[in-house]
């Protein structure tokens, strides 16, 4: 696995092995996944979407502790998926990353607890799985509008976006921040910090 520059975000690119059959990979390995986070993935939940051209989903996260990790990976078409930096008193806060997941070169990019995700569908049925490290729970979970002009995410100018009403609804970053929605920098290194004991 390989560190991007968000720090807590990474990307496995794995060897494929076509054949005249098909193709086979390894999208996750625990002891290498353990090796470049310093813990286990605890799964608590497997999501699978499938999406229209265009659909945006995002940028969602969740309260810190426990908030909920997650392990990227599409397994039909394509996505650009986006990891936010929204981690109050970060290095690298405000600031995002995108990575092209597809069915070709099978990229899986995971996202540490505290970081914003969110992902665009590049063609139809773009069907997308996440492992998580908690379970869904309505209560701590939260949004930030992914067209929001200070991000600046870079979403193909090609494609419209489709949201749902509650993504288009989501308060932008600054108006997140005043309603004290985001978690702290310091409150997520803590949580790894406790990840890695129990580890």
């Amino acid at each position: 696995m390989r560190q991007l520059s968000i720090p807590g975000a990474l990307v496995h690119e794995p060897k494929i092995f076509p054949d005249s059959r098909g193709s086979f990979h390894e999208w996750f390995q625990a002891s290498a996944f353990a090796e470049a986070t310093g813990h286990r993935l605890s799964l608590e939940q497997a999501n699978c979407s499938v999406s229209s051209r265009g659909t945006l989903r995002g940028i969602h996260f969740a309260d810190v502790p426990p908030s909920q990790a997650k392990y990227v990976k599409c397994v039909r078409g394509a996505v650009l998926d986006v990891i936010v930096d929204i981690r109050v008193g970060s290095p690298t806060y405000r600031q995002w990353e995108a990575v092209r997941l597809d069915d070709v070169e099978h990229r899986s990019v995971y996202l540490s607890e505290g970081l914003g995700h969110a992902f665009m569908a590049l063609t139809d049925d773009a069907t997308v799985v996440y492992l998580c490290s908690e379970g869904y729970s309505p209560g701590r979970e939260h949004g930030i509008n992914p067209l929001d002009p200070a991000l600046g995410i870079e979403w193909p100018a090609d494609v419209s976006p489709l949201l749902s009403d509650k993504d288009a609804a989501a308060p932008t970053l600054a108006e997140a921040e005043e309603q004290g929605l985001l978690p702290s920098y310091e409150a997520c290194r803590a949580y790894d910090a406790e990840l890695r004991a129990r580890s």
